[in-house]
């Protein structure tokens, strides 16, 4: 019996080298609210990241819905279909419309064309996604928010460490928010932070965070409890000694897959845009009419030998239940993000992944490759 290989594993440094950072927590009897661990992880984090200002949270979720309020966003804001459905479901929990628009076909982010069109008087902002790490077109959406009085709030769940000529691509929008979920290329088992422009915005964001709480007495606004424990942040600590080399990693392994596919009629590994410095979060490919198969046979053919890939993103948002009733999710309104969903299938990549691992995967793809 051969080992199940998921689509991805999350990265985990030696369990006794995280042991001194719990004696700290033990003996400090701090578990939560800012402690020491905390502190020096945002700074940590500002410094790998070459940003001035984080916010830390429990989670990417409550991340995305603070940033929404810390930006006083009602109405409508347009934002892709094409995600995890985190990204939706942040603007029902704040009250919003979601206005979905189509994608490229080349980033699968936002199409700008399609951002301008979709506004309307009660558009209040954009809230992109940079899709698969791939950076969205952030000068064709920093001028449209410009022109039309917009916010623009960028879901990074997937750029973690990712870069363009100029830096960070999380120095872009008003604010960009960030997942440590385990699935994701940096983790703190659970986690989450915002990428803020000024420390009058962190410090809106912090109160919000913690109830509204400004001191003892004085609570300023309906906050929630999104902080990050003292575990968590002293796991992230103990993992931003490893992910550079995950990220070189993941950089190899991805590098084989495009080698092994680069022949194989009716597969095309998506292509890196935009970016000076990539993550390798996710190895997805398209499958099309040129493939023996159909991406949902060869999604069986995969799953049937414990392969777990897994069809990042399908359905769409805008197909479930508490969407697709919206106007903007009608079936021919997003042409583009309904055929990438049919066609996308995401293989396995994580630094553990051996190389005998990606050639069996690619071996089975080239098997049922037309001749």
């Amino acid at each position: 019996m051969t080992k199940p290989i998921p689509v991805t594993s999350p990265l985990l440094p030696p369990l006794g080298e995280f042991i001194p950072y719990l004696q700290e927590i033990w003996d400090s009897r701090t578990l939560t609210n800012g402690g020491s661990m905390h502190q020096a992880f945002e700074q940590a984090l500002c410094d790998y990241l070459g940003v001035e200002h984080i916010a830390l949270f429990a989670n990417g979720t409550l991340a995305l819905v603070t940033a929404l309020q810390a930006q006083r966003i009602t109405g409508e804001v347009i934002t892709t279909p094409y995600s995890f459905v985190a990204t939706a479901h942040s603007l029902l929990w704040n009250g919003i419309k979601p206005v979905f628009v189509d994608i490229d076909p080349l980033t699968f982010n936002l199409d700008p064309e399609k951002i301008e069109a979709a506004i309307t008087p009660a558009t209040t902002a954009i809230l992109p996604v940079h899709c698969y790490g791939n950076p969205c077109d952030i000068t064709a959406i920093t001028r449209i928010a410009d022109i039309y009085n917009l916010k623009v709030i960028y879901d990074a769940a997937h750029a973690f460490a990712v870069e363009d000529t100029a830096g960070s691509i999380l120095r872009h929008g008003d604010l960009s928010v960030l997942s440590f979920h385990a699935t994701k290329v940096f983790n703190t088992f659970e986690g989450g932070a915002i990428v803020c422009p000024d420390e009058k915005t962190r410090q809106r964001i912090n109160h919000l965070k913690n109830f509204g709480f400004v001191n003892e007495t004085t609570v300023v606004a309906p906050g929630i409890n999104g902080k990050m424990s003292e575990i968590n942040a002293a796991f992230g600590l103990l993992q931003l000694r490893y992910i550079d080399q995950a990220l070189e990693r993941r950089g190899e392994i991805e590098a084989l897959y495009r080698q092994l596919l680069a022949d194989v009629p009716g597969i095309h590994c998506v292509q890196r845009t935009g970016q000076v410095r990539s993550n390798h979060a996710y190895l997805p490919i398209l499958v099309d009419s040129a493939f023996t198969l159909t991406r949902d046979e060869l999604y069986q053919r995969f799953r049937d030998q414990d392969i777990l890939v897994r069809r990042y993103f399908f359905p769409l948002i805008s197909d479930f239940p508490m969407y697709r009733g919206l106007p903007s999710a009608g079936s021919v309104s997003l042409p583009v993000a309904r055929s990438m969903a049919e066609k996308v299938l995401c293989l396995p990549i994580f630094p553990d992944l051996g190389d005998s691992d990606v050639e069996r995967i690619c071996e089975l793809i080239r098997s049922v490759a037309p001749r």
